[in-house]
């Protein structure tokens, strides 16, 4: 009697850990809605064709201006798109640079000083755009309406945060608390 009191003791602690260790192996957890870090806005254009991606208006320490994004065709069949004008807070942005993407390809937009730092490579189809915009005090962490207009009449607006870009590693100096005072 004893050894069948220690059998349904051990099977009963067994299935309580079974039962406690599967309570985290679920498909829901704290990082389920997660979104990948991208500093700034996304959309597509109402066809899909067309995407914008990390649309961030850049303002550097000396007062430029310039708008931060990537634009990509996703269209499937073998049509180019051609990106006709963009604005922001409903000011022009100037684009200096081949504005048609190929099928699969994309333009990536910043300021001519931050389009340095990208990488060229012959495996990505991608073409650099830079560009500028009067800034009329945009202030760092607020925000802005952008307005995208593609040649096939399709428009993309999305609200992007105002930034500096990032500085170059190891330029920025940090100080103690106490010697920022």
């Amino acid at each position: 009697m004893k050894s069948l009191k220690s059998a349904a003791l051990v099977s009963g602690a067994a299935f309580c850990a079974l039962a406690l260790a599967s309570c985290g192996a679920g498909q829901i957890s704290q990082t389920d809605t997660q979104v990948a870090a991208v500093d700034g806005a996304s959309a597509n254009t109402p066809d899909n064709l067309v995407s914008v991606r990390d649309v961030t208006v850049h303002v550097k320490q000396d007062g430029k201006a310039g708008l931060k994004f990537t634009a990509s065709n996703q269209d499937k069949g073998d049509r180019d798109h051609t990106l006709k004008s963009v604005s922001v807070d409903g000011k022009s942005v100037s684009l200096d640079g081949d504005l048609t993407m190929a099928p699969e390809c994309s333009l990536v937009a910043d300021l001519e000083q931050e389009l340095k730092n990208i990488p060229t490579t012959d495996k990505a189809c991608l073409q650099k755009v830079a560009t500028s915009v009067d800034n009329p005090g945009f202030p760092p962490g607020g925000n802005a309406d952008v307005k995208f207009v593609f040649d096939n009449g399709q428009e993309v607006s999305v609200t992007a945060t105002v930034s500096e870009p990032l500085p170059p590693a190891g330029s920025l100096e940090r100080q103690t608390p106490e010697a920022s005072h």
